[in-house]
């Protein structure tokens, strides 16, 4: 409960935010920037964060972390409906928890080392897509990606997730 409390206040945010100045990585960045400053207590994540590593709760943990992920790209505008709709919410959902880890040692002012931590992980991922777009230009590789990427489909629905949590 506690944690859906914070998705829903970063999405609450997000609406009122205007975004339209704004390339898609700080879009992205300010969701997940919006997601941390929706906590309350520090101490609740990082005991939150240790129940869900245990073997019987990491599945809850890692649903929990998708949901968050996949409400981001949902608010952004996310259409996409194939193997980019895994990709993206996977990806995010390393970028987003290995902030989050940053974030509770975090003791700069206003988590200014958190915010730029932040700013690294989404320009390591720039890095990767540019490296994809690279492969998409190569005519074996580009084909056979385009392929494989077209070949997954996303669920027709968020409550078509395995495991999905209904607000």
């Amino acid at each position: 409960a506690y944690h859906a409390r914070g998705d829903t206040r970063m999405l609450e945010r997000l609406k009122q935010a205007d975004l339209s100045e704004l390339k898609f990585r700080e879009r992205v960045a300010l969701a997940v920037r919006y997601r941390l400053e929706a906590v309350e207590d520090k101490e609740l994540v990082r005991r939150g964060m240790t129940l869900f590593a245990l073997p019987h709760y990491a599945p809850d943990g890692a649903r929990l972390l998708w949901n968050t992920s996949g409400l981001i790209w949902e608010a952004l505008g996310d259409t996409s409906a194939d193997l980019n709709w895994y990709t993206k919410r996977a990806t995010l959902s390393g970028v987003y928890s290995s902030t989050v880890l940053f974030w509770l040692g975090d003791t700069s002012e206003g988590h200014e080392a958190t915010w730029a931590f932040l700013d690294r992980r989404i320009e390591n991922v720039m890095q990767f897509e540019q490296a994809k777009a690279g492969i998409r230009k190569s005519k074996l590789l580009g084909g056979l990606l385009d392929k494989v990427t077209e070949a997954v489909r996303a669920p027709e629905s968020r409550a078509d997730m395995p495991g999905h949590i209904n607000k």
